[in-house]
């Protein structure tokens, strides 16, 4: 009978346990269901910062770091990484991007794969940020892997949600869909001292006006030069209270992600990875009867 387990997660644990808990959680060590059903609950708030590849998110949270540290904040990041397809690994560049704080003593960096979860999250996400929030940090970060549309699903996750985007999307603005304005809680134009930032913040704001009922905050910032880092982390550090429909909402798409892993446990992808290369030498492959028949099992 495994030993049992001895992780207490309040404000005075120490980084290591907290470290320790994220594996047992993000792996599913013995006693990790027992740990998630024992956490206090926390008001902690979360700000989840996505938006495509190349808007520069991880030096724009590097510098809301500072900036919160400077207001004596404790702080949590969980920077989503994109697995790799070929070897399912996390490709941990923003840990590096994020370097400058490692040893601070006040700041807490864990990165996180997404187990090729579309939208760049996964229940793991959710589940480590629950741990976090027990932790007695003053506010928690998640950075998304920028995906495109599917990125919706932070919206389950945080608390608020700020869209990263940089002018040379051109055109691009044009295909911002619903789903995307519905879940931002402010846009940020980061590399706003490149051609054209005032014209497409402009276009950004008609699109607003025309497709939203919200007033959504548009803020410019050079992320690199800590320009305009300041107005970020004010509105942070404002976030009014959630509204009681907005806390179920987020509440139930919490739910139904660890609903659907769990469900989904059963799956090992390497193996039906191995499985496919074998039915694939059969002429007579349907990828709708292999599914049925792999469902079965």
């Amino acid at each position: 009978m495994p030993a049992p387990l001895n992780i207490n997660i309040n404000p005075a644990s120490g980084f290591r346990e907290i470290a320790r808990a994220l594996t047992v959680v993000e792996n599913e060590l013995t006693g990790y269901d027992d740990l998630l059903k024992n956490l206090p609950h926390s008001h902690t708030p979360i700000t989840g910062i996505t938006g495509p590849p190349g808007a520069g998110k991880s030096t724009l949270v590097n510098a809301i770091i500072s900036g919160l540290l400077e207001k004596g904040n404790k702080i949590a990041v969980l920077a989503i990484d994109p697995t790799s397809p070929f070897n399912f690994g996390s490709l941990l560049g923003d840990r590096i991007r994020m370097a400058t704080h490692f040893n601070h003593p006040n700041v807490f960096i864990r990165s996180l794969a997404t187990r090729g979860s579309l939208g760049g999250l996964s229940a793991k996400t959710i589940e480590m940020t629950e741990v976090l929030r027990s932790a007695g940090f003053d506010h928690i970060i998640v950075e998304t892997v920028g995906v495109g549309q599917s990125e919706v699903e932070i919206a389950g996750l945080a608390d608020q949600t700020f869209v990263t985007l940089v002018p040379e999307a051109g055109d691009e603005i044009q295909n911002i869909k619903s789903g995307l304005m519905e879940i931002a809680d402010a846009f940020i134009i980061n590399k706003a001292d490149r051609d054209g930032a005032d014209l497409f913040i402009n276009n950004l704001k008609k699109i607003l006006h025309h497709d939203s009922s919200r007033n959504i905050p548009i803020l410019k910032t050079v992320a690199s030069k800590n320009e305009g880092i300041a107005a970020v982390v004010n509105l942070m550090l404002s976030t009014p209270q959630q509204p009681k429909k907005r806390k179920e909402l987020l509440l139930t798409e919490r739910v139904y992600q660890i609903i659907r892993q769990r469900r989904m446990a059963g799956i090992d992808k390497r193996k039906l990875r191995q499985q496919i290369a074998e039915a694939l030498k059969s002429d007579s492959f349907n990828l709708y009867k292999f599914a049925s028949a792999y469902e079965d099992q």
